[in-house]
């Protein structure tokens, strides 16, 4: 079961968003297959935005009227301004973030295809986040603590558990977007998940975490709540499925026409945490969360379409 958040208004910050941070460029009508031999081939449209999903979620719930900070890595280079910029005038407090002279800054391209999207990161500094950079006064000062692309950053998912425990000892909730794993392994999950408030897969990730090569969505809500979680899946136009006494909860999505994909599911997350910080009861924070994925696709990249919450909740 789901329980209740530490409520808004107590520390300095509502949230703060630990992880990844990185420019998407996202290639608008990208060819399934680009053809090489210096072949020129020209595509809808492109775009340079914020990335990652660490920053799509802070910046989303920055949106929602969340006090919000991140803590994370960008490099001393022209594409870690941009990134701290656009945090910075999305209204996150991005003091804690650590600018390294030793590596690039992360980057992304995004080659999307209506509804579907193929991802290339070079992962720069990512691999660089440890624990140690995310200052102990800070997780005093937040109610809740998000930390995103687990599998991006082993430095942070190595030291993860003393992290959330640090955390949880100071009063504040946890929550886990693992995102997913370029190794295929899905290991090295069973210490922090019972120390993670919320874990927040899409379909394919729940099922990747939980081992279920069957298929059994329900099912693996079940195995993943039995190991100390509550799992909150996206489920792209299907809603969100959590289990909620016992028992699967589905939230349906409201019909959309989608222009772009790239980082609904981190503004679903912003929606749920916005949400539940305000004390709103399970299915009606799965609507809002599920509202936020939906209504942050009219528009190409993460953060152009994320809403307020006014928009959100009318």
């Amino acid at each position: 079961m789901l329980g209740p958040f530490r409520s808004m208004g107590r520390p300095d910050f509502d949230l703060l968003v630990v992880g990844d941070a990185n420019p998407d460029v996202v290639v608008t009508g990208a060819p399934r297959v680009p053809e090489f031999g210096q072949r020129e081939r020209l595509v809808e449209a492109g775009a340079l935005v914020l990335g990652g999903s660490g920053a799509i979620t802070a910046c989303g719930a920055a949106r929602l009227g969340l006090r919000t900070a991140f803590a994370g890595r960008v490099g001393d280079d022209a594409a870690g301004a941009f990134v701290l910029d656009v945090l910075t005038r999305g209204g996150v407090d991005v003091s804690a973030c650590v600018v390294d002279p030793g590596a690039p800054t992360a980057l992304t391209v995004v080659l999307a295809d209506g509804g579907d999207r193929a991802i290339l990161t070079a992962s720069g500094c990512l691999d660089r986040l440890e624990p140690g950079d995310v200052p102990a006064a800070l997780l005093e000062r937040a109610a809740h603590i998000h930390v995103s692309s687990y599998f991006l950053q082993p430095r942070l998912a190595a030291g993860l558990p003393a992290l959330f425990r640090t955390a949880r000892a100071a009063g504040a909730t946890t929550s886990l977007d693992t995102n997913d794993d370029p190794s295929g392994r899905w290991q090295g999950l069973d210490e922090v998940l019972p120390l993670t408030g919320v874990l927040l897969p899409n379909e394919r990730e729940a099922l990747a975490i939980a081992g279920r090569a069957d298929g059994d969505l329900e099912g693996a809500v079940r195995d993943l709540a039995a190991r100390g979680t509550t799992p909150v899946v996206k489920c792209g136009g299907d809603g969100a499925l959590t289990i909620h006494e016992g028992e699967p909860l589905r939230v349906p999505a409201a019909p959309a026409t989608v222009v772009d994909t790239v980082g609904a599911g981190d503004s679903f997350n912003a929606g749920l945490l916005a949400a539940r910080l305000r004390g709103l009861p399970l299915r009606r924070a799965l609507e809002v969360a599920v509202a936020c994925g939906t209504l942050s696709t009219r528009a190409a990249g993460g953060t152009a379409a994320q809403p307020t919450w006014e928009e959100v909740t009318r």
